[in-house]
């Protein structure tokens, strides 16, 4: 029942994830490569976290 007002980790960690995707697009539109890598690193290592923890749900 209190299991309704509980956040979804998952849920958090895709929309950082997507965020960060969004970020990356729009420096690599401005042409800034070096933080375009920099947060499709950050975004890479997210992903792998999401992946981890739909592997143990």
């Amino acid at each position: 029942m209190f299991g309704l007002f509980k956040s979804d980790p998952i849920k958090k960690l895709r929309k950082q994830y997507d965020q960060k995707q969004t970020d990356a697009m729009h420096a690599q539109r401005r042409g800034d490569i070096k933080t375009y890598s920099m947060l499709t690193a950050e975004a890479e290592a997210l992903w792998q976290q999401i992946q981890k923890r739909e592997e143990n749900s």
